[in-house]
């Protein structure tokens, strides 16, 4: 039986050199733009804002201009790099920031594995049965109206209670799970839109050769889902950030950032500045964990034609 070759074909290598580094180029330069420009929003709206804020009736739309509501961006950056409290021998701010960040990122890289196994599993289950997609696909939306916050210390309750011989439940588990719940919903989606996105001219080229339904997926499924996954992939990622974090502040889990977002936001009215720090700290980690899927980018480059957002 003759091979058949992937629906989508190779970007030519002069292509992709010719197109690459403008896009690289014009990324880099919006982003710069973006951060400079809420930097320029923050200050004007600081130096030309009302003291007590912009009331309309009864309610605060726009937060007050003091330093302790808004310090400046300086101010802020710049207690990054002292101390983290008054004792002699204290890390800098950033250090301590830095070191929560990564056991974040360690526990959302987990439920970011788990999320794309499950969310890849329930795509392949229900592109192969209709029926499945039919009972599968509202539960999964309808999954994630659940509220985090709530659902995060009956995940704890009920894992505390696992024991399993020697193996026993730890509390960090407890986050990565939520942190899949909340990253899964995007994998499944595009995964699923992906697999099924070859045109039926190619699924009929393919039942031609009778080929079966796992070569097929390999050989014409895949590739073509991929422009699919790949953002819902790097939106799982943010996802499980986001809920790392939230988890860890519902679970009272020591060690991450969301626990020292809670400490440093009660020391904020006599040290204002350092409650932006694991803030900040929060942010870069979202842009480590969504821009790493990059790397995963390169390697599928032959087949990203054009990402597809879901």
């Amino acid at each position: 039986m003759t091979d058949v070759q992937p629906a989508l074909a190779p970007i030519p290598p002069a292509l992709r050199r010719r197109r690459s580094p403008r896009r690289l180029l014009a990324a880099w330069g919006f982003g710069a733009l973006g951060i400079l420009t809420l930097v320029a929003v923050w200050e004007l709206y600081k130096l030309l804002g009302p003291p007590d804020g912009v009331v309309i009736g009864d309610t605060r739309v726009l937060p007050r201009t003091s330093d302790l509501a808004m310090p400046h961006v300086w101010d802020m950056l710049a207690r990054l790099g002292e101390p983290v409290t008054r004792s002699a021998d204290a890390l800098p701010l950033w250090v301590v920031v830095a070191q929560a960040a990564l056991v974040t990122l360690g526990i959302a890289a987990v439920g970011w594995l788990v999320a794309v196994a499950v969310g890849i599993g329930l795509a392949l289950v229900m592109q192969r049965w209709r029926i499945a997609e039919w009972g599968l696909l509202p539960w999964i939306v309808l999954s994630q109206t659940i509220p985090l916050i709530a659902f995060a210390p009956v995940v704890r309750s009920w894992g505390s209670r696992v024991e399993i011989g020697a193996f026993e439940w730890q509390d960090w588990m407890s986050v990565a799970l939520i942190a899949s719940y909340l990253a899964f919903f995007p994998v499944a989606v595009g995964a699923l839109k992906g697999l099924q996105s070859p045109d039926a001219i190619h699924v009929d080229l393919m039942h031609s050769y009778a080929t079966g339904w796992w070569r097929t997926l390999i050989w014409l499924r895949f590739p073509a889902a991929v422009p699919y996954l790949l953002p819902a992939l790097r939106l799982a990622a943010a996802n499980a950030v986001i809920g790392a974090v939230v988890a860890e502040v519902s679970t009272g889990l020591q060690g991450g950032i969301g626990r020292i977002l809670i400490q440093y936001a009660g020391q904020a009215s006599g040290d204002p500045e350092k409650a932006w720090g694991p803030i900040f700290g929060s942010i870069v980690l979202g842009l480590v964990a969504a821009g790493s899927i990059a790397i995963l980018g390169a390697v599928l480059k032959d087949y990203r034609r054009v990402e597809v957002n879901t």
